[in-house]
């Protein structure tokens, strides 16, 4: 059955105008070879960690240029702005270059190495020198005071500025010159536009079900259903079988910007929304199509 939403206002039918088109695979033979090598590591589901912070596209070790993009990732919990208080949602922090806090009924102070994210943003674009620099993601609750659920700390570094030539993929040293490639398409920073978006995933990138979705959003924050709260949302997945596979609607009411979707073998459509507290689309993607090759039991 067709789901609709209410009436939208003007500035929501301005908003649903602002996306972008699902992101394609990459043309190039090796790119794609490089591509497809790493679609479970980021779709794989691992539920060791009932909750869990992460960041999603970067890891240990990862050479990138400034400015780059680091993806929030929270499992178990939502995601809403500072200054509301929620018991089962909170905001990111993103530590840099700096140990976690001793005392974790203190505040987490503004600075230059501790950097908030209270209007709940699902990702930042940071611009540091090069050199090798630490992250580490810091969960909060409406005061800024710790969950203490965070990240594991990891190390990049940063090879030069983003305006330098990117690394290319070289059928003779495919497996070096592949890390470096992925490592920059991850933590190449977005379009500034106001979009939703699939993190982790491309369009017609054949995945193992069950898989995890990240969501991300620019322009705009996340927050729980029902809050009225400026300038947010949360997230809706219609998943549209094809070939007779079938359908369903996941609602993540309660803020959480991660999905793990169980599919048996079939082609698929996945459109992603971001709705206002009250239902309305403020903003949704073009349709993600996902071919499920295998399906684990």
């Amino acid at each position: 059955m067709p789901i609709t939403a209410g009436p939208l206002s003007i500035l929501a039918i301005a908003l649903l105008c602002a996306t972008a088109g699902a992101k394609p695979l990459p043309r190039d033979p090796l790119e794609r070879r490089c591509w497809l090598a790493q679609t479970q590591q980021r779709t794989g589901a691992d539920l060791r960690e009932p909750v869990r912070v992460r960041i999603a596209n970067l890891r240990h070790g990862y050479q990138v240029r400034a400015p780059f993009w680091v993806e929030f990732g929270i499992r178990g919990m939502g995601v809403i702005p500072a200054g509301t208080k929620h018991d089962k949602a909170g905001h990111h922090h993103l530590l840099i270059d700096t140990p976690l806090p001793k005392d974790p009924r203190e505040q987490i102070p503004f600075s230059a190495t501790h950097k908030h994210f209270g209007k709940g943003q699902t990702g930042a674009e940071v611009d540091l020198p090069p050199g090798e620099h630490t992250l580490r993601l810091l969960f909060a609750d409406h005061d800024h005071r710790p969950y203490f659920v965070f990240s594991p700390e990891i190390t990049v570094r940063v090879l030069g500025r983003r305006d330098t030539t990117p690394p290319t993929i070289e059928a003779k040293d495919f497996e070096a010159s592949c890390a470096l490639w992925y490592q920059d398409q991850l933590s190449t920073p977005p379009a500034k536009t106001k979009q939703v978006y699939v993190k982790n995933l491309r369009d017609e990138e054949p995945v193992t079900s069950p898989f995890v979705l990240s969501l991300g959003v620019i322009g705009l924050g996340v927050a729980p259903a029902g809050q009225r709260i400026a300038d947010t949302g949360h997230f809706e997945l219609i998943v549209s079988g094809r070939g007779g596979a079938p359908s369903q609607r996941v609602l993540l009411a309660d803020g959480r910007t991660e999905a793990m979707l169980d599919l048996p073998r079939g082609d698929y459509e996945i459109e992603l929304r971001l709705l206002d507290g009250s239902g309305a689309a403020l903003l949704k993607a073009p349709p993600l199509r996902v071919p499920v090759t295998r399906q684990e039991r």
